[in-house]
């Protein structure tokens, strides 16, 4: 396939988190809210001039200081952050909200906050948010009042941001532009001859992460147009692999897949496309804030959720995805020393193959893959050839 006109343009904008876009909206006198978590919802940072972007640490080596301060047991995506904090590398940022999606991310957080290793703007603070252990009423109303105490009402006192019910839909309204054509997008990953790569949709949903939103839109349209003449690959690939699992904000790991010669056609996992970036439904009967944090809520695919409802629903929601995209097998994810994505991928593993019938490869990857190349691709070009011989046994037993 001839390579997308604004690929190049996306990937740039992963390589630093001070990316290009960051600073022509910081140049124009904006806001920048850092987050950690898929659990903080997104377009409460994203109301007047305020633009939220979630933290990564692009290209990270040694991680020495962090765990001098976490311990060599902690997330390696914690560490990263806090190693590119130390290093003054999100000094441009006006704020940061943390939630307590997990033990790792609070750490993180609070030495960032101790240490004040983010410098340059005297208004700077740091604001921590409970977030529901159930997907229930009760958790709505938990996370509305967490939004109100330690997002929108620090926003406002601090920078005079508008927290209306009309900018907060006014926000969702972008969101939701972002989202329907991230999922337009990804359709195209559908086909038995795929006119996108699952490097490429996971290289411009990340960059909808990091960066402005509205920035993006006109360049995400652009991009949706040119698929739709777009001539794919008449070579099909060795396999459909669905990937899952914890936090995953290094696309180095979905070329490494691809290099083996399988295709990504969908994804479940933080920095992805499902539930991130699934459109937020709103009702004029109710005001937007609650039915932000009631779609955060029940739409949530985190292993922080603990009612059996969501423990089973998890894997319900990786067969239906599967299912739809036409997937061979999955690849369950873990980042290194992420608790709650270890016990996540152990029952995942066991009920989407004994369950489901799914071929899965349960992978515990570093934060960055190249640490870990070659362990990686092995472990990958294994698994394709034994989704290969499946295949093979299944065409010699129907015959």
């Amino acid at each position: 396939m001839r390579d997308l006109k604004n690929l190049q343009y996306f990937e740039d904008l992963l390589r630093l988190s001070n990316n290009r876009l960051v600073v022509q909206a910081k140049n124009q006198g904006r806001i920048f809210a850092a987050y950690m978590c898929e659990n903080t919802p997104e377009p409460l940072l994203n109301l007047g001039n305020c633009f939220g972007v979630r933290l990564t640490a692009p290209n990270t080596g040694s991680t020495d200081i962090a765990t001098y301060y976490m311990s060599s047991f902690m997330c390696e995506a914690a560490r990263a952050l806090l190693e590119r904090s130390i290093e003054g590398g999100y000094n441009y940022a006006d704020c940061l909200i943390a939630p307590d999606g997990c033990t790792m991310i609070n750490r993180c957080a609070e030495n960032i906050e101790l240490l004040g290793t983010i410098k340059g703007n005297e208004r700077f603070f740091v604001e921590h948010h409970e977030t529901p252990l159930k997907a229930d009423d009760n958790g709505v109303d938990l996370l509305v009042l967490q939004c109100k105490n330690h997002i929108l009402t620090p926003l406002h006192e601090k920078y005079g941001i508008d927290i209306s019910d009309t900018a907060i839909r006014h926000s969702v309204g972008i969101h939701n532009q972002v989202c329907e054509l991230i999922t337009a997008i990804g359709q195209y990953r559908k086909e038995l001859l795929p006119r996108i790569t699952g490097y490429e949709f996971a290289v411009i949903t990340m960059a909808t992460y990091v960066c402005p939103k509205d920035m993006l839109i006109d360049k995400l349209q652009e991009t949706l147009d040119e698929l739709a003449t777009r001539e794919p690959d008449s070579k099909p690939y060795r396999a459909r692999l669905l990937v899952t699992g914890s936090e995953l904000d290094d696309i180095e790991f979905i070329r490494i897949i691809e290099e083996c010669g399988a295709l990504v056609c969908a994804d479940r996992f933080c920095f992805g496309s499902t539930p991130g970036r699934e459109v937020i439904e709103l009702t004029d009967d109710e005001d937007a804030l609650t039915q932000v944090c009631r779609h955060y809520v029940y739409k949530c695919q985190c292993p922080r959720q603990m009612n059996m409802e969501k423990v089973y629903g998890r894997k319900e929601n990786i067969n239906r995805l599967a299912l739809e995209y036409k997937a061979d097998g999955i690849i369950y994810n873990q980042i290194k020393f992420c608790d709650p994505w270890a016990y996540e991928r152990a029952m995942g593993t066991a009920m989407l193959r004994d369950d489901f019938g799914f071929p899965v490869l349960s992978l515990e990857r570093p934060y960055n893959s190249h640490s870990s190349l070659g362990q990686i691709r092995t472990r990958i070009q294994a698994f394709i050839e034994s989704i290969e011989i499946k295949k093979i046994q299944e065409e010699h037993n129907n015959d």
